[in-house]
């Protein structure tokens, strides 16, 4: 038995907007949830930054010394900082593509609604 996969009428041909479409939702989806994970990895960053500078103070030293311990403290998270802002501006670049996608189409028809607009309740499923 093969599938067959629901197709619009052929007056309504595909837009490269609205194949696009369809990988909007998981886009919006999947950069939000990665800008948060972002978010908080760089929060932990700061809050581990911050607390290496003060132990390294409480003798009396600066973290802004030019000494190479000082140094080594403070280029200590610099990969995974910036990691995490390279990550969280792609994430985001993806989940306002995604957004404006999304609000472009939102009154296309799907690919696979081949109702059109009809609206099924559930006394039409019962039939």
């Amino acid at each position: 038995m093969e599938e067959r996969t629901p197709q619009l009428p052929a007056d309504h041909p595909q837009s490269l907007a609205q194949r696009l479409a369809k990988f909007a939702k998981p886009a919006l989806i999947a950069g939000v949830v990665i800008a948060v994970v972002c978010g908080v990895l760089l929060m932990i960053i700061g809050a581990l930054d911050a607390f290496n500078s003060t132990v390294y103070s409480v003798d009396g030293k600066s973290i802004r010394d030019e000494t190479e311990e000082a140094r080594q403290i403070r280029d200590l998270y610099v990969g995974a900082r910036t990691g995490g802002i390279v990550v969280l501006v792609l994430a985001l670049v993806s989940a306002v593509a995604g957004g404006v996608l999304l609000y472009l189409n939102r009154n296309e028809p799907e690919a696979g609604d081949i109702n059109g607009d009809e609206d099924v309740d559930f006394e039409d499923l019962g039939r």
